[in-house]
C-alpha cells in the first residue's frame, strides 16, 4: 500500500506558529534518528491540541508501528482528525485505509471522498485513485471522462502510471476519442517515467500502427517531454 511519508508534512507546515513549528520539528528530528518512542511524545502533546500535523504523523506511526504497536484503527482515527482540517497528506492515507479495509470496515465511498480531498490539492497519487475509483464505478460513480480527467492531472505531473492508463481509454476509446497515436504516446511517457508496462504496451501496439503514425506519436512525446503540452 502506498502511503505519503510524514516528512512531507514539514513542507506545508509553515501554517504553524513558531512555538508550535519548533515542537513537531522536534518530533520529526526524532523520527529521523530512528527514535520513534521520542517521536510519538512529542507529536501527541500537539495532536492532543488538534494540529493537523501532528495528528497526521502520528496516524503514520500507528501504520507502520513505528515507536507503537501496529495499529491501523488508530492510524485511521489520527487521519481522520488531520484530514477534516484539510490535511492533504492524511486525507490521501485515511482514503489508502479505507479503500483498502485496514482499521475498520472497507468503504469505496469513504475511500473516494477522501481521495477526491487529496486530488483536489494537487496529490498525484489521488488523482490516479480517484481516477482508478471513476474508471471501476468503486464508490465514485462508473465514468470514464471524469476518470480520464483525474489521469491527465497526475499525467502531467509526471506520474508514469497515470499516463499508462491514459494509453489504456485511447487505445479502447473510452472517455476520450479513440486514437492510437495518443495512446502509444501516453504508454511512452509512462514507460519513461519508470513503468515498464507502459514500454510493453507501446511495443504491443505499434504493430497495430503505420510507420507515419509511430513517427508522430514519438514527436508528440518529445513535446510533451520538453514542455511542449
Amino acid at each position: 500500500m502506498r502511503v505519503i511519508l510524514p516528512m512531507a508534512l514539514a513542507m506545508s507546515a509553515g501554517c504553524l506558529s513558531t512555538d508550535v513549528w519548533a515542537d513537531y520539528s522536534s518530533g520529526l528530528d526524532a523520527y529521523k534518528r530512528g527514535d520513534y518512542a521520542l517521536a510519538m511524545h512529542e507529536w501527541r502533546a500537539l495532536a492532543e491540541e488538534g494540529h493537523a500535523q501532528a495528528q497526521a504523523s502520528l496516524g503514520w506511526l500507528y501504520l507502520n508501528g513505528r515507536g507503537v504497536a501496529r495499529d491501523y484503527a488508530q492510524a485511521r482515527q489520527f487521519f481522520e482528525m488531520a484530514a477534516a482540517q484539510g490535511q492533504a497528506v492524511a486525507q490521501y492515507n485515511l482514503a489508502q485505509l479505507y479503500n483498502n479495509g485496514q482499521g475498520g470496515a472497507q468503504d469505496f465511498a469513504q475511500a473516494c471522498h477522501w481521495y477526491e480531498k487529496a486530488a483536489l490539492q494537487g496529490s498525484e497519487d489521488a488523482q490516479v485513485n480517484l481516477g482508478t475509483l471513476h474508471y471501476n464505478g468503486l464508490g465514485c460513480r462508473k465514468d470514464y471522462e471524469e476518470a480520464a480527467f483525474w489521469f491527465q492531472l497526475a499525467a502531467k505531473q509526471g506520474n508514469g502510471l497515470a499516463a499508462i492508463k491514459l494509453g489504456f481509454m485511447y487505445e479502447d476509446g473510452r472517455g476520450v476519442t479513440q486514437d492510437l497515436v495518443q495512446a502509444y504516446k501516453w504508454y511512452n511517457l509512462g514507460g519513461t517515467n519508470g513503468e515498464t508496462m507502459g514500454t510493453q504496451s507501446r511495443d504491443e501496439l505499434s504493430k497495430r500502427m503505420t510507420p507515419a503514425q509511430i513517427q508522430e506519436a514519438q514527436q508528440l512525446t518529445k513535446e510533451w517531454m520538453t514542455g511542449g503540452r
